[in-house]
């Protein structure tokens, strides 16, 4: 459900003036428009809401982050203010392609994001993932770091309490418990934190370019893992291509299922049961509870 706020003169930092805006989709949280400026020029502008006051500038030092520490290719940000975020416009706008080598290229990159290493996991400040903070304080424990700030923190969100019962969140918690069973520590590295399809873009020479990041220090395979999970099936070129260079441990696509727990409970925690393929999303987190639990 995207916001549906619409692009008026408020949200438009000083000098910006805008000739014609189209809505973007494919996002969730934020309304997304495509802008022609009085000069020709184009730009993308990114509308944060109003309990939102730091969102633009956190976006914008996470895709500094990513560009600057990970090489990755992000869009160039204009300007940012509590409000808006301006970006370079990349490419058309649209999906990214099904192309082999487009996603060979995206493994080999987000692979070298990856090694980009910390010896504690989290940020120097929390963030935002969708509509809700993304906890990122310090700590040089994995497991429980994951535990702590990428599953529990969801449980006392409304739409989290509404659709998970008490045997649902005991389970969670069990589960968190085992995490050191589980899953093994890899270590922290830098991660996009919102990596789906949908935050890829093609840019003008056809190359990956990376948006909506949600960046902190913490395991490679939540990067991964999240490709399996959200939306169009990602082509395995992508996957073989980031193993060429980074192989993952044995085992990894089934401890993916448990990886992917952050993702489901965000979409469940911000829709509740009532978002299309929310109660699917529920099944899954139960199936995963009833296994590895």
């Amino acid at each position: 459900m995207t916001d549906t706020t619409t692009l008026t003169a408020e949200f438009l930092p000083d000098g910006l003036i805008v000739r014609s805006a189209r809505p973007v989709t494919g996002g969730s949280a934020n309304a997304v428009f495509w802008c022609e400026l009085d000069d020709g020029s184009e730009v993308v502008v990114k509308l944060a809401r109003a309990d939102q006051p730091d969102l633009s500038e956190l976006e914008a030092e996470g895709l500094t982050a990513l560009s600057e520490l990970g090489g990755l290719a992000t869009p160039r940000v204009i300007a940012f203010s509590p409000r808006t975020l301006v970006l370079e416009a990349v490419g058309t706008g649209g999906l990214p392609p099904d192309d082999a080598g487009f996603w060979a290229n995206a493994g080999h990159a987000v692979a070298r994001l990856h090694a980009v290493r910390s010896e504690r996991f989290g940020w120097a400040h929390d963030g935002w993932l969708g509509q809700f903070r993304q906890r990122n304080g310090w700590d040089a424990d994995g497991h429980r770091f994951f535990a702590e700030k990428r599953i529990l923190s969801f449980l006392d969100k409304p739409g989290a309490e509404a659709a998970l019962d008490a045997g649902d969140r005991a389970g969670l918690e069990r589960l968190c418990a085992r995490l050191p069973e589980l899953i093994p520590d890899t270590g922290a590295v830098l991660t996009h934190g919102d990596l789906w399809r949908n935050n890829l873009l093609a840019g003008d020479a056809g190359e990956p370019v990376f948006i909506d990041p949600a960046v902190s220090y913490a395991w490679a395979e939540i990067d991964v893992a999240m490709m399996l999970l959200a939306g169009p099936v990602v082509p395995e070129s992508f996957f073989a291509a980031y193993q060429e260079l980074r192989p993952l441990h044995p085992g990894w696509r089934e401890q993916a299922r448990i990886l992917n727990l952050r993702e489901l409970l965000s979409m469940i925690a911000t829709f509740g049961t009532a978002f299309p393929g929310n109660p699917e999303r529920i099944a899954e987190l139960r199936a995963v509870v009833r296994q590895y639990a």
